[in-house]
């Protein structure tokens, strides 16, 4: 009968059961191993059941409730919120104000509720329900809501359950607060029989926290080693001078402090000695603790593998960037994402095997004259993750997504990762980037982790997203989800990303699936960060199976990832979207989401799913090894609408030269497919020369009408198209407000000629043509191929595009 236990405050244990108490006073409930510490029990406000499941009864009255504590980012006076569910319609709801919530002050505390009468016959049809804002913004579920239940469609709903009216919660105060790292158990005893339930720690254990140093600390004369777990009742320290001494060195005993941090101080400067921590403790449905795994210390500043040990680092000893480098404003990015292995794999020059595997042979390859993103132009490089991730040996390819240390760099990726040689090679690489005029983004993957998980054998609770019955939760779809608001997990995720921008100088970070992180902890990260590296850039994947927080991150300094700007742009290429959509995304997306136009990351491909070649391909099997002509030409237009967007333009690394992933959708482990084949850039010099002139257009004067910090009036655009076909042109700073400069674009993503007016009409400035589909040349082209102005018309031959200049 009991469904779960768990502590409301340090000193008060709630219970909730499956259904209303229909004994006297209280349930006979037994705390154990302790009973002496369980005080006298008393029914609890039925408002604290209404937070978690969205309804209660209260004095013969019904009420939906909504704790607006759960969504820090809602303004309902703004954007009101109702209740939708059959019985109003669903998203109907909001068409009307029956069913909106008001703002009531219950019992010392601001709720959204919406008050009825007792309804019998409603009440016991349990029918579903959630909440919903104006904006048809559906809101997550409260995360310890037992009367969840799914749909036939798969949906996951909130349900009125008749036999919880409220006489189903209540409270019992402690003597003194429970030691955590004790099997505690509630125990309820009844004629039928006896029912225990392990006792959940509460909010309240997640704020656990301590300030001290973690880590191998190095000090004078001595090296400190600490190591935060809160609910370990052990932990030993084994530490080694070199590897094989790993298997003959027996562990040592740390000391518990009230903060919850394990201490052990050894004499000396450990420089390069090895370690791993040992951990115990309470073995129930929210803990993994095992005394003989063996566990990578999480503050760990370099580790031989994922599985260890971790070395220690003297942080004195490091040689520390010679300057600051200051990344490119937002607006005058241009991105190229990379992965360490694909761009070195098959780089020309002399290159050992060992340095094709990572940062020393990068590195060669990026001094190199012909550094082939040098000469591409781009001026910043998101690298996917550098952590340390989980391949096991270190041929293994991989792309970096299961993060298992967030302040170690990639061992696999050194030439001596039992020495930690990554530290210095990753160093040396982020100055030649520098040196070669380029920002270095840091791909980090902060939502989830990898196995081993070495933060869930110190403490799956507090570190990991944990349900109720002990399971992990998976809305990254990878499981093992970071609880990246507990206290010292966003501590572990500030010092981890200050840690790599003072050691190494990085410029940004683009965040990994971000809404799992939760707006208020990217807000302190970008607080601190700003602190760090003023003009730091950030940027987030805004979505997770769970949700999509774009709009929330209108008011913060984050750019974002825009994947509609990736599906509308490939369906516009293609002529299956109307031609007055590409409206928004020119402008750089200012309705709804983006603040500014820097806030838009504008790709039509990233390491995820299908290679863009093998998306747009005519060819059957969606495979665009051997593009046809077509495949190219929609791959030159959709090149011209994203350097002419506003916003931030990203391209994956090959796609400028057409690299195929031979129609295969997920390659996070093929690194023969995912390497770039630089022989395919000479084959197809064309289509590379053709995004390499686009970017020095984008970059240069002409540029900066297209680059802009924040979003021109309407008046700076004027478009125009026809009914029967998706084609657009548009004028570009047509007001003049920024100079004299104007940009004509236009767009035929069809297969047939198009003639599109001239916006502004026959009557406007003298036109020099600079552009169109295959060829760019600022000083102009020498002749009318591919499209023409003729008699206030602007005709664009089949798939083609055209830029057209003008001083007024």
């Amino acid at each position: 009968m009991i469904e779960r236990a768990w502590l409301a405050e340090p000193r008060e244990l709630a219970v909730t059961l499956r259904r209303d108490w229909s004994g006297d006073g209280v349930p006979p409930v037994e705390l154990q191993p302790d009973p002496s510490l369980l005080g006298k029990g008393r029914l609890l406000s039925p408002f604290d059941y209404g937070r978690e499941s969205g309804y209660c009864f209260f004095r013969g009255r019904f009420y939906f409730v909504l704790d607006p504590e759960d969504y820090p980012w809602l303004d309902p006076e703004a954007t009101p919120v109702s209740v939708a569910g059959p019985f109003s319609g669903w998203e109907q709801t909001v068409f009307t104000d029956r069913w909106r919530l008001q703002r009531r002050e219950i019992e010392g505390r601001p709720l959204l509720v919406l008050e009825m009468e007792v309804d019998g016959a409603f009440v016991e049809s349990r029918p579903p329900f959630k909440f919903v804002t104006r904006k048809h913004e559906w809101l997550l579920l409260p995360e310890h809501a037992a009367n969840r239940q799914h749909d036939r469609f798969g949906n996951e709903n909130l349900y009125i359950d008749p036999e919880r009216t409220g006489r189903h919660r209540f409270g019992f105060p402690l003597d003194r607060p429970l030691d955590l790292s004790e099997d505690n158990v509630l125990v309820l005893r009844r004629d039928e029989g006896r029912e225990a339930v392990p006792v959940w720690p509460g909010e309240c254990f997640f704020a656990t926290a301590s300030s001290r140093p973690l880590g191998a600390c190095v000090e004078e004369g001595h090296t400190r080693f600490r190591v935060f777990a809160p609910r370990a009742r052990e932990l030993k320290l084994i530490s080694f001078r070199n590897l094989d001494e790993a298997d003959s060195t027996g562990a040592e005993s740390m000391t518990r402090a009230e903060d919850g941090v394990w201490e052990l101080e050894k004499k000396g400067n450990l420089h390069g000695w090895y370690y791993w921590i040992l951990a115990d403790g309470p073995k129930n449905l929210f803990s993994a603790f095992d005394p003989d795994c063996r566990i990578v210390d999480p503050y760990a500043r370099a580790t031989v593998s994922a599985r260890g040990p971790g070395i220690v680092v003297d942080p004195s000893r490091l040689k520390r960037p010679a300057s600051c480098f200051r990344p490119p404003r937002r607006e005058d990015l241009v991105i190229a994402e990379v992965h360490v292995r694909d761009l070195v794999a098959h780089a020309p020059g002399a290159m050992t095997e060992d340095q094709r595997m990572g940062f020393a042979g990068l590195r060669k390859w990026v001094k190199a004259k012909s550094f082939y993103l040098k000469q591409l132009g781009v001026n910043a490089v998101e690298l996917q993750p550098v952590q340390e991730f989980d391949n096991e040996t270190r041929a293994d390819y991989h792309w970096g997504y299961m993060t298992v240390n967030y302040f170690a760099i990639e061992s696999s990726y050194g030439l001596k990762p039992e020495k930690g040689s990554s530290l210095s090679e990753f160093r040396a690489l982020v100055e030649a980037f520098h040196e070669a005029g380029m920002a270095v983004l840091l791909d980090v993957v902060y939502n989830h982790v990898g196995q081993p998980a070495h933060l869930m054998m110190l403490d799956k609770l507090y570190y990991l997203e944990v349900h109720d019955d002990g399971e992990l939760s998976n809305w990254s779809g990878v499981g093992n989800d970071l609880r990246a608001d507990a206290a010292m997990a966003k501590r572990l995720i500030l010092d981890s990303l200050r840690w790599l921008v003072e050691t190494f100088d990085v410029d940004g970070f683009r965040f990994d699936l971000a809404e799992l992180i939760g707006i208020d902890v990217l807000r302190e990260i970008e607080t601190e960060l700003e602190r760090v590296k003023p003009g730091l850039v950030l940027i987030a994947e805004p979505w997770s199976f769970r949700g999509h927080i774009a709009d929330r991150l209108r008011e913060t300094s984050y750019s974002y990832w825009n994947d509609g700007y990736r599906e509308f742009v490939l369906a516009y290429v293609k002529g299956d979207v109307p031609g007055d959509d590409l409206r928004h995304y020119l402008k750089g997306s200012p309705e709804h989401w983006a603040r500014y136009p820097g806030q838009t990351v504008n790709y039509t491909q990233s390491h995820d799913d299908h290679a863009w070649i093998d998306r747009v391909t005519e060819n059957p099997d969606g495979n665009g090894m051997e593009p046809t002509e077509n495949d190219i030409a929609r791959t030159h237009l959709m090149a011209a609408i994203l350097f002419s967007s506003l916003g931030v333009p990203m391209i994956a690394a090959g796609q400028d030269f057409l690299h195929s992933k031979q129609g295969v959708a997920n390659t996070y482990q093929r690194g023969d497919l995912n390497a770039l084949d630089y022989g395919r850039l000479r084959h197809y010099r064309r289509t590379h020369d053709y995004f390499r002139e686009w970017i020095r257009f984008r970059l240069s004067r002409w540029g900066d009408l297209i680059r802009l910090s924040e979003h021109p009036p309407d008046s700076y655009w004027s478009f125009s198209g026809v009914e029967d076909n998706n084609a657009l042109a548009v004028v570009v700073n047509a007001d003049g407000s920024r100079g004299s400069g104007r940009i004509l674009l236009a767009f035929n993503p069809h297969t047939f000629e198009v003639a599109v007016p001239v916006p502004g009409g026959e009557e406007g400035p003298a036109w020099r043509k600079a552009a169109d589909r295959d060829r760019f040349s600022a000083s102009g082209l020498p002749d009318s191929r591919g499209g023409e102005l003729h008699g206030g018309l602007v005709v664009l031959g089949p798939v083609q595009c055209g830029v057209w200049l003008a001083e007024v």
